[in-house]
């Protein structure tokens, strides 16, 4: 959510833009220009008086705390207190994981045992630990920035090492949209960015296909699920016969 000193410094650009000086704006608020200014300076001050402000500039103040909580900066990963919250319930980190793909509440609830109720409770939850901004109508807007990822020793990325990858690997990856590809190398030290560069392309690809894909009807798409990863590492009962 946006904070009151956010709020401040864009009524001042409000306010520039609107070419209205403190002595207009003190008038409108029936305050000395003086408090006026003091007011703004501190950027402290209750909503009810940044809500006035907005009226004598004929502003909403919806729009404005809108506008203010899009210009936010956008996550790049979650601290380890938020992605202990994360996985503390497992319904609340499958709703974590399909707000990640963008999944509305009538989706979640259509494809999950979650009702809406429910679900709105864990909605509320990952508003609160930072992962999304709930809107009216139980919208959202995912504040998670594009290069997001896991903490790659926190607790999500534990949980899945512990519950996800033999479940994964498990499968026969036999179907003709389906591919298993294990390729061991040795390469230059300059080239392993080079490959995790690429890697990291192939997966915003496929996170764009998702977005685009979602206008397609139900019965024209299917779940997948893309696991990419390059690391430093020789299997150890290979490392046991080394010289």
């Amino acid at each position: 959510m946006s904070t009151t000193q956010d709020l401040v410094t864009a009524l001042k650009h409000e306010l520039k833009a609107a070419q209205m000086t403190y002595a207009d704006l003190a008038k409108e608020l029936g305050m000395a220009e003086s408090s006026v200014k003091r007011m703004l300076a501190k950027g402290d001050m209750p909503l009810t008086r940044i809500d006035a402000i907005c009226r004598a500039l004929k502003l909403d103040f919806a729009d404005l705390a809108r506008r203010v909580a899009d210009a936010q900066p956008l996550l790049s990963q979650l601290t380890q207190a938020q992605e202990v919250a994360v996985v503390a319930d497992k319904k609340l980190l499958l709703c974590a994981i399909c707000v990640l793909s963008h999944w509305t509440l009538e989706q979640i609830c259509e494809a999950y045992r979650i009702d809406e109720p429910e679900c709105i409770r864990h909605l509320v939850m990952l508003d609160r630990i930072g992962i999304i901004e709930l809107r009216p109508l139980n919208r959202y807007r995912l504040k998670l920035a594009k290069t997001f990822r896991w903490r790659p020793n926190g607790p999500v990325m534990d949980f899945f090492r512990e519950n996800v990858l033999l479940d994964y690997y498990g499968g026969s990856f036999d179907r003709d949209d389906e591919v298993l590809q294990l390729v061991h190398g040795t390469i230059g030290h300059s080239m392993g960015p080079v490959f995790v560069e690429r890697i990291q392309r192939i997966a915003q690809d496929f996170a764009k296909q998702h977005l685009a894909d979602q206008k397609l009807p139900d019965d024209m798409r299917e779940g997948y699920t893309l696991l990419l990863s390059m690391r430093r590492w020789e299997f150890a009962a290979f490392t046991a016969l080394r010289r």
